[in-house]
């Protein structure tokens, strides 16, 4: 656990604020904007097209030019975007809105290789402790993001658009922070077509699970988070509520960051995350018990402590399939995954709660969680059974 690691740490937590502050406006910006109510969220899920379509770019510039370079590009990509949305706003168009959301995502793409570098800034023996503490720096974004969106609410004529230029603020600060890092150097052999062919290491049962889980766990999260604040609107909460309930949701996400990595190493990857499908579960009981502030802040606390479980998870578990040389190429097919799941759930969020309502928004999510619990218990059973197999033998 070093330096670099706590600054990277702080740069996770900034990225947090940026996709924190995205999440609380968005959909309410888009929905003053939108030619009809059900494409509110459109906005929200050209966040995670974008980085779902950026995911083989970043892989490449970061094969060639490494981390550090690849890392500060996103941020450029952030505060230029970050502006382009506070003109849609301040010109009242939603497509050039969608449009500004759209670029934004390239730096969600990078932002999102924080984990995977964190577990490259530390010795193998504490990788899963480093991808949790620098998660962990997203609590950062619990605060900043929420406050952020409510405080820049109404300083400008506009409402929220002076949020966005503050996020370009934020990616500033963010890329100075990032020029004191250093990264090791990138592995000579790490090209878009080093190692194994990628048919082979996505047909490998750990992947499967590690991708199926990091995909449908956070597309869970995502789901319930981008309609909350339209679904605490329509039940007639005001926005400071929504923001409480949001900074609450990404505190319960990042928090546990500090701890996660010890549970896994003492008592594996899958129980831990086997916890986090059970929290996903109760979130949605919670949820469908009632429409009152303490249901939505409790529903959305569990649902970020369930998405930390997973996620850390699936990260440590994913880190297992690939060789350095592999790394670009499995890191992109992981993220790709991840956002095109969101890109469904942003878009399917928005849809539903204005069209279906809460209720069945929630019910529909039991779905997905269903399918995550499965997959643990598929590979967790595979696993037993060499297990068994020796000890029959002796």
């Amino acid at each position: 656990m070093n330096r670099n690691l706590w600054l990277l740490a702080v740069c996770q937590g900034l990225f947090l604020t940026n996709n924190v502050t995205f999440i609380a406006i968005n959909g309410l910006v888009g929905l003053s904007l939108a030619p009809l109510g059900w494409m509110a969220t459109l906005p929200v899920m050209g966040y995670v097209v974008g980085a779902a379509l950026s995911t083989g770019l970043v892989a490449k510039t970061q094969a060639r030019f490494g981390r550090k370079a690849s890392f500060q590009l996103g941020l450029l990509v952030a505060m230029g975007s970050a502006l382009l949305c506070a003109f849609a706003v301040f010109s009242a168009n939603f497509w050039l809105l969608c449009l500004a959301t759209l670029i934004a995502g390239y730096y969600s793409a990078n932002g999102s290789l924080y984990r995977f570098a964190a577990g490259e800034l530390a010795a193998p023996a504490w990788r899963e402790k480093a991808v949790s503490l620098v998660m962990a720096g997203g609590l950062i974004g619990a605060v900043a993001g929420p406050n952020l969106a409510a405080a820049t609410r109404n300083l400008l004529a506009q409402p929220f658009a002076a949020a966005y230029i503050a996020l370009a603020g934020v990616a500033l600060l963010s890329m100075a922070v990032l020029a004191c890092i250093t990264f090791p150097p990138t592995p000579l052999k790490t090209t878009a077509g080093g190692g194994r062919p990628l048919w082979v290491i996505v047909r490998q049962p750990v992947f499967i699970v590690a991708a199926g889980a990091g995909a449908l766990g956070y597309g869970v999260m995502n789901l319930l988070m981008a309609s909350t604040p339209i679904a605490m609107q329509q039940c007639g909460l005001p926005f400071s509520d929504a923001a409480l309930v949001l900074e609450w949701h990404v505190i319960g996400m990042f928090a546990p960051g500090f701890f996660t990595g010890h549970l896994i190493k003492r008592f594996g990857t899958l129980p831990v995350m086997g916890v986090g499908v059970l929290l996903n579960l109760a979130c949605i009981v919670v949820a469908l018990s009632g429409i009152e502030l303490r249901h939505f802040g409790i529903a959305l606390f569990l649902l970020g402590l369930g998405w930390n479980f997973l996620f850390t998870g699936s990260t440590t578990l994913s880190m297992q399939t690939y060789a350095p040389e592999e790394r670009d190429k499995v890191q992109a097919a992981l993220n790709f995954l991840v956002f095109a799941t969101l890109a469904l759930s942003s878009f399917s969020s928005g849809v539903l709660v204005t069209t279906q309502g809460w209720t069945w928004l929630n019910i529909g999510s039991l779905l997905p969680v269903a399918f995550t619990g499965c997959g643990l218990v598929w590979l967790a059973r595979r696993q037993r059974r060499p297990l068994l197999a020796s000890g029959n033998a002796r």
